[in-house]
């Protein structure tokens, strides 16, 4: 066990370990890009895909359904994240693409998740995505999906349900399924291949009508729940029933939304189930599967697979751009030299990545001139406020690039982000103001992220960036973000992460942004937040937190230890001035104990947040980092 004394001596060693792996993990050209990890359903989804498109790899299928048994829980089901219990939804789609894969309904693992799925509530419990996926093979029906008419390519701006008042994400998904959920169209399995043994009741018996929600101690959102599921049957009415001569007209612009969008690289959005639903709908229209189009969505998918001697499954996205600024950001700061040639090759990748192109951001910033970052390498249409924040943080600490480059992107890419603050002095990720949170009540929004308002982690990162292109907390934009911060304060101390997981990753971009901007670190509130993380600290020194705490934020905190966690927590401390003791110590000591010998980190559970309660990541370099950038600032920090 090693004691204070001889980690301090160690810290050293474990900074250079750390730092020449991430050299030696560099890209010829500069960038860094880890794993992207999702739960089983993309594979799933993947899985199905395919024989939707009548395209399975026999080959490719054996192996991922290698990775679908490996990643199945002792109770027959699949999982959102590691550690956590089966969910129903991910359980349905992992057992369907088994059975069309060949897996036998008697094999002892289809007996355990279909069990299990019964237990649960079958397919009339489950998401409103995973009833579209069945109702492509129809097994589930198209009237019993929540109504979401194409018309609505029509609405107007001015409207309070229309395409630019949902998050991109929801954008790039909601389009095509439009033509989808207009079009019906299906696969009809072999009867053997069907899921009638899901069901816990037979399924012309079932009630597949959205239920009414039962009076709950908060009236306003029983009051728009019931209102917005009644809108939903007055749809389903207007649908079978009423005139829509509007209809050819909407697929129409439906249509002419995608094809831009499609046209350029990256794919859709940059994300899995937004080019897949492309793909479909793009059939739906006739569109031949050898169009340029339809073959580009399918070669980004096909990217995203990560494959090895003897299995397979898929990222929902790849995360280069946010990789490379969170790297180089880490490597300068434990003393990496600014000019190192190493740094220079990033700040140049990272140059060249830059969005310089309009994008659907400009529908409610349309006097801001385009200069953001995507998350991944290409996705021109999308760029977001938290990868353009990093990145430029990045390129202002690195030296030997063309300073006249460096400081026309530096002027661009802030221009744009503080363009993009909300009205209500918070950040979003992808577009401004997208807020009207009333729609996350509608049947379609199950899963309740329909929607990019503004959050505490993103407002933490604007004023950490700019704190660090010298403003301080009398700039009118930092005073709107800190109010917005000391409004959204959890009421025990820490900060909610929308992005991370959760709470740790939160307050840990808060009390970075605070200390940069020069917000006075003695005020009541940073304080309560900083007691926070140290109460929370495990018996092992190191910090962790469950993805349950989206569920119950009374978890907050807690979980086993992680190095990233860990790394978060100890960068809020040392933002908020707390360098030594014994807190800090123990820390620092969990850190070095946990290396590995190449000079890197692993994290046991997902650290990242797709959709808070429905969809996690784990993000496979940030314990390749972050653990480096707090020894590194904690180094700094010392006599």
């Amino acid at each position: 066990m090693l004691t204070l004394t001889s980690a301090r001596s160690t810290v050293d060693a474990a900074i250079e370990r750390a730092q020449a792996f991430l050299l030696r993990t560099q890209a010829d050209d500069g960038h860094w890009v880890g794993e992207l990890e999702a739960d089983a359903t993309i594979t799933s989804e993947y899985l199905l895909l395919c024989h939707l498109l009548e395209r399975v790899d026999r080959e490719r299928e054996t192996k991922a359904v290698a990775y679908l048994r490996s990643r199945q829980l002792s109770d027959g089901g699949w999982n959102l994240f590691e550690a956590g219990r089966a969910d129903l939804s991910a359980t349905i789609k992992a057992y369907l693409a088994l059975k069309l894969a060949g897996v036998p309904a008697s094999d002892p693992a289809m007996v355990a998740a279909r069990r299990l799925i019964r237990q649960l509530g079958g397919p009339p419990a489950a998401s409103v995505f995973t009833k579209i996926t069945l109702a492509l093979f129809e097994e589930y029906p198209w009237s019993a999906v929540p109504a979401m008419p194409v018309e609505i390519m029509l609405l107007p701006r001015w409207s309070y349900f229309n395409l630019y008042e949902v998050s991109y994400w929801s954008r790039t998904v909601i389009v095509p399924l439009l033509i989808l959920l207009d079009k019906r169209p299906v696969k009809r399995l072999p009867r053997a291949l069907g899921l009638d043994e899901l069901w816990p009741v037979p399924k012309e018996r079932a009630r597949l009508r959205v239920p009414r929600w039962p009076r709950p101690f908060v009236l306003k959102t029983w009051f728009w729940k019931n209102f917005f599921i009644t809108v939903d049957d007055l749809l389903k009415l207007w649908e079978r029933w009423g005139p829509r001569p509007f209809r050819s007209r909407a697929l129409e612009a439906a249509r002419q939304w995608l094809e831009p969008r499609l046209a350029v690289p990256g794919g859709l959005g940059g994300i899995y189930p937004a080019m897949a639903n492309s793909v479909l709908a793009l059939r739906c229209l006739g569109y031949p599967d050898d169009h340029p189009l339809v073959r580009g969505q399918l070669k980004e998918i096909e990217a995203f697979a990560v494959e090895t001697a003897d299995a397979i499954h898929y990222q929902p996205c790849v995360s280069p751009a946010w990789d490379t600024a969170l790297a180089a950001n880490a490597l300068v700061e434990s003393g990496l030299p600014p000019d190192h040639p190493a740094l220079v090759r990033a700040a140049q990748w990272l140059l060249g990545k830059q969005i310089v192109v309009p994008g659907d951001w400009q529908v409610k910033r349309p006097q801001i001139q385009p200069g953001g970052w995507p998350f991944q390498y290409g996705n021109d249409v999308y760029p977001d406020v938290d990868d353009s924040a990093m990145v430029l943080m990045a390129l202002h600490k690195i030296r030997g690039c063309d300073p006249d480059r460096m400081r026309f992107a530096l002027e661009r890419g802030l221009h744009w982000i503080l363009g993009m603050q909300g009205a209500d002095g918070g950040w979003g990720s992808f577009d401004a103001d997208n807020n009207r949170l009333l729609l996350n009540h509608i049947p379609f929004a199950d899963h309740g992220a329909l929607l990019d308002p503004s959050t505490e982690d993103l407002t933490g990162r604007g004023l950490e960036l700019l704190g660090t292109l010298g403003h301080d907390p009398h700039f009118p934009a930092a005073r709107r973000a800190i109010r917005f911060l000391r409004r959204t304060q959890d009421r025990r101390g820490p900060w909610y992460g929308r992005w991370g997981v959760n709470y740790v990753y939160g307050t840990w971009s808060v009390l970075r942004g605070l200390r940069a901007i020069g917000e006075d670190l003695a005020q009541p509130y940073v304080q309560n937040a900083l007691r926070w993380l140290e109460a929370t600290q495990n018996p092992d020194g190191g910090w962790g937190e469950s993805c349950d705490s989206y569920t119950d934020p009374a978890l907050a905190g807690e979980g086993p230890s992680t190095p990233s966690q860990t790394a978060w927590a100890l960068l809020g401390l040392f933002a908020g001035g707390r360098t030594a003791g014994t807190s800090v110590e123990r820390g620092i000591l969990y850190l070095i104990e946990t290396q590995r010998e190449d000079g890197s980190w692993q994290d046991g559970f997902w650290n990242g947040t797709g959709f808070p309660r429905v969809f996690y990541l784990k993000y496979h370099f940030y314990a390749k980092y972050f653990p480096l950038w707090a020894l590194g600032v904690y180094r700094g920090s010392r006599p």
